[in-house]
């Protein structure tokens, strides 16, 4: 494409304008997309779900609910710059396009596909070149520069957020700051690289080494025993103790690692506890500590020490509040905003408040803030500003900012170290009452979910249908909500949202109650007379709930009495008790009734046996069971291979 016409890409256009284009690239690309931003945000930040609510646009045309791990659409959103690369898919090839455009006011990128010709793949010397050059850019994009193991950017693009099957090690060198300021850099750089080849030669080709940190290793051994992993780190340990440098035959190594086992939690999650068995191993010095080891007590694992962020770019003052605070908590330092930004990042919530200088040379005290600020770090990671400067007009910009307290150099070293104290442990109690709080909403949210399937299953008990229906029409309602959302934005559905439908879709036949057993039962077909009594269940329904005047204002029972009494109308407005049409039909209510009609067409009934999937979907889409509305359809169509796959 021409210069110019990536340079209009930035510029703001119509829609029409958009769509002329479309039409125009429709004629080279073999598929051409519009994503718009909101669409892009939910894909991230569902992107670790077994089943996001909108997969990876650039990859879903070929591989439905696959994640890409190259998102250029996700990236070309936040920096407006054009991007091009190559996605396979089994033995086929795409050429993928990402284009930012600005739509009337707002962004969107335009994705431009092309199935590409496997024949100009074919030149065997071209395909070894190419993989060639593959392979070295990503050792040299993943390898630690120093000890050739990986380096912390794979982790966190390829490792942090997995769930798998395997022991996780954090691995640190004692002594470490020793070697460095004894014996020199170059001493502690061969200790760090003797260190990483033995731990290479202990563990097998799939499992691997990672440089976490300065002197701190993270070790993956896949599927692995508790035991298996306990003899593996323990042959690590005593391999390092035994390994000698020639050029520094008096260092001798020494290495505390902590360990656990990792399964149902992500690899970020199993680090935190791992790392903070490695720091009680090196309270004690060169020993290997598993999780569930009977000597490390409770105590320790209490008493693990809190870390402190120091950010100045005046060594002097880094160290003298390392030096004040050291002997209670573990130390991280940085000498300005951006290397603050790093660490934030690279630890989280590990970190336990921040110490902050303001005017700090690449990026000040204020631009961190912002960014604390904009991501939402503030909440949960307190700051005290440490400053020369005590003007009024700047504390109060710290204090809007959010920081929890502000010191003025030269300040006292005791009321430093108690105002740190009160901080953290300010923090802590706020930690805990939250968590409380969220305990008690989760056990009343899970207790009423409970109360709701109990009455639902009584209902089905009462008509003769499976205990299965209920639990069949929560999925099915959640799954068409969900690629509802993701396909259009004409409704203003939100996530708590499509729990509450999902919830209260289990109360949709409850007025079945209020039917006689000889009609609610009756194995042949109704007659006129029998069938309308049978309709009056949506009206017995809704009156049922609308009797519990306690409990009127609840969004719950109001979403339930909508879906209850309206769960039998149909688009065209021949359905029944109040023959609404369209819209007017709430969205709840449109949602349950496709999935009720999907479900009783597939499920034995005491008046027909069970339809298959294919002659349900037939049935529904050839209006066979009443009009639907057209985005629903499409929705059921979508996601008919995850209702297969996912409803048993």
């Amino acid at each position: 494409m021409h210069e110019e016409d990536i340079e209009k890409s930035t510029c703001c256009y119509t829609m029409k304008q958009i769509e002329e284009k479309m039409d125009d690239y429709g004629q080279i690309f073999d598929i051409v997309r519009l994503i718009d931003e909101e669409r892009i945000s939910r894909m991230e930040n569902n992107c670790d779900n077994q089943d996001p609510i909108d997969p990876c646009p650039c990859y879903s045309f070929w591989k439905k609910n696959k994640q890409c791990s190259n998102c250029i659409t996700a990236k070309t959103i936040k920096d407006k710059r054009q991007r091009v690369k190559i996605e396979f898919s089994g033995t086929d090839s795409y050429q993928v396009i990402s284009r930012y455009y600005n739509i009337e006011g707002k962004n969107y990128v335009m994705e431009l596909v092309n199935h590409m010709d496997n024949g100009a793949l074919k030149d065997e010397d071209v395909c070894k070149k190419l993989e060639s050059k593959i392979v070295s850019y990503k050792e040299k994009l993943y390898s630690d520069a120093l000890t050739g193991v990986y380096n912390r950017r794979f982790y966190e693009e390829n490792v942090k957020n997995s769930k798998i099957n395997a022991g996780i090690a954090m691995l640190d060198v004692d002594d470490f700051k020793l070697y460095n300021d004894s014996l020199g850099h170059i001493a502690g750089d061969m200790a760090l690289c003797a260190c990483a080849d033995t731990i290479k030669s202990c563990i097998r080709k799939s499992d691997q080494a990672i440089r976490y940190g300065g002197d701190e290793f993270l070790i993956i051994i896949y599927d692995v025993t508790e035991d298996e992993f306990r003899k593996k780190l323990m042959d690590i340990h005593d391999a390092v103790n035994k390994t000698v440098i020639p050029e520094y035959s008096k260092m001798q190594l020494q290495v505390s690692i902590g360990g656990v086992i990792c399964t149902d939690e992500t690899v970020a999650d199993a680090v935190l506890r791992a790392d903070s068995l490695m720091y009680i191993a090196k309270n004690r010095k060169n020993i290997v500590i598993i999780e569930n080891d009977e000597d490390v007590t409770k105590e320790e694992l209490d008493e693990i020490k809190q870390q402190v962020l120091i950010v100045d770019d005046a060594i002097l003052n880094r160290e003298l509040l390392s030096e004040m605070l050291g002997n209670d908590f573990r130390i991280l330092e940085a000498s300005n905003g951006a290397e603050c930004v790093e660490k934030l990042k690279e630890y989280g919530t590990g970190i336990s408040i921040v110490l902050l200088d303001m005017m700090m040379p690449v990026m000040d005290g204020y631009g961190v803030l912002d960014y604390m600020n904009k991501n939402h770090w503030i909440d949960d990671i307190p700051v005290i500003m440490i400053s020369g400067e005590d003007s009024e007009s700047y504390v109060r910009k710290a204090y809007e900012m959010g920081v929890s307290d502000y010191i003025s150099r030269p300040f006292d070293v005791k009321v430093v170290y108690q105002r740190v104290i009160n901080t953290i442990k300010l923090y802590a109690k706020q930690r805990r009452l939250i968590r409380m709080v969220t305990d008690q909403i989760y056990r009343r949210e899970n207790n009423n979910k409970i109360l709701i399937s109990i009455l639902s299953h009584i209902v089905e008990f009462r008509n003769g249908e499976s205990g299965s229906y209920v639990i069949h029409i929560n999925k099915l309602t959640d799954m068409l909500l969900k690629e509802l959302v993701g396909l259009t934005d004409r409704y203003d559905i939100t996530g708590d949202d499509i729990e509450l439908i999902a919830t209260a879709s289990a109360l949709h036949d409850i007025g079945k109650i209020g039917i006689d057993d000889a009609i609610l039962n009756k194995p042949g077909r109704l007659t006129d007379e029998e069938f309308e009594v049978m309709k009056t269940h949506a009206v017995i329904g809704a009156r049922m709930l609308d009797d519990l005047d306690a409990y009127k204002g609840e969004k719950l029972l109001k979403t339930a009495w909508q879906i209850c009494r309206w769960h039998h109308e149909r688009y065209d407005g021949n359905g029944y008790p109040d023959g609404l049409k369209g819209d007017d039909i709430p969205i709840s209510a449109q949602v349950v009734s496709v999935a009720d009609v999907y479900d009783a067409l597939t499920s034995d009934r005491v008046y027909k046996r069970a339809f298959s999937h294919e002659k349900a979907m037939q049935m529904i889409l050839d209006g066979e069971c009443g009009q639907f509305n057209p985005v629903l359809l499409q929705c059921l169509v979508n996601i008919q291979d995850r209702i297969k796959a996912g409803l048993d």
